[in-house]
């Protein structure tokens, strides 16, 4: 069984590691994922478990998390909408994986250790009601992973950034005049504007969650304050970490 970074540490080196890759999402995805895999369930193991434990990867697509999760002795269960997505690295769907949507995850009641999802929430056109669904199959004592890039962040617009300033749509056709066709992440179709304020007060009305950590998922553990900033985090956090255990 192999440690996928052991220990994690939120340092300004990982930071820069991390955007040095970040760079090569589009050329070398093996590459980025790979990594970004990696930290984060480096990071997941630092509040949960994950030797023998259900985990849930919502949106897992070709299964980076998976594969990694399953490298340090979890049981993964890919989810996601898209058969194409999901065979999209291998040319098949994940071993286990299950066809179905974020919005009503195919899994029983309280039936998971770990639920997790990196980078859907912003991709669903109910965000709210993926993070109830997230809650609901994780067990009381389990731990919720939900990260997510906010809209008003620099890259809150994905490919079409830094442009989503000025208005989704206008992005969007911005960025279709430019390349002769369509970004992969369409506003208000496939890219929808989350915050980290609604992020933040949805998790703090629910009476079934504990908030475990809140924090810019892939800042240094020293600008963690930035999500207590309104205003400030919606545009320097970049991608909000939400870490729950469900009471």
């Amino acid at each position: 069984m192999e440690t996928p970074q052991a220990p994690f540490r939120a340092t300004l080196a990982r930071s820069v590691r991390l955007l040095g890759a970040f760079r090569k999402e589009q050329s070398d995805p093996d590459f980025f994922y790979g990594m970004l895999a990696r930290d984060t369930v480096a990071q997941l193991a630092v509040h949960a478990e994950l030797d023998g434990a259900l985990v849930a990867d919502v949106g897992g697509g070709p299964g980076y998390f998976t594969d990694v999760l399953r490298a340090v002795g979890a049981r993964p269960v890919c989810v996601d909408c898209d058969a194409g997505e999901m065979m999209a690295r291998q040319g098949a769907a994940p071993e286990g994986a299950v066809l179905g949507s974020a919005l009503d995850i195919p899994l029983s009641t309280g039936s998971v250790d770990v639920c997790f999802s990196s980078n859907v929430l912003e991709h669903v056109p109910d965000p709210w009601r993926m993070a109830d669904e997230m809650v609901r199959v994780t067990r009381p004592g389990g731990v919720v992973y939900l990260s997510f890039t906010n809209w008003l962040s620099p890259w809150g617009g994905h490919e079409t950034s830094p442009w989503h300033y000025l208005g989704g749509h206008r992005a969007a056709a911005r960025y279709t005049r430019r390349y002769g066709k369509p970004p992969k992440n369409v506003y208000g179709t496939s890219l929808y504007p989350v915050s980290v304020g609604a992020a933040l007060r949805w998790a703090r009305r629910r009476p079934d969650v504990e908030i475990l950590a809140a924090l810019p998922r892939y800042h240094p553990r020293w600008a963690t304050w930035v999500i207590r900033v309104p205003g400030v985090r919606e545009i320097v956090s970049w991608n909000l970490l939400l870490i729950l255990r469900r009471r």
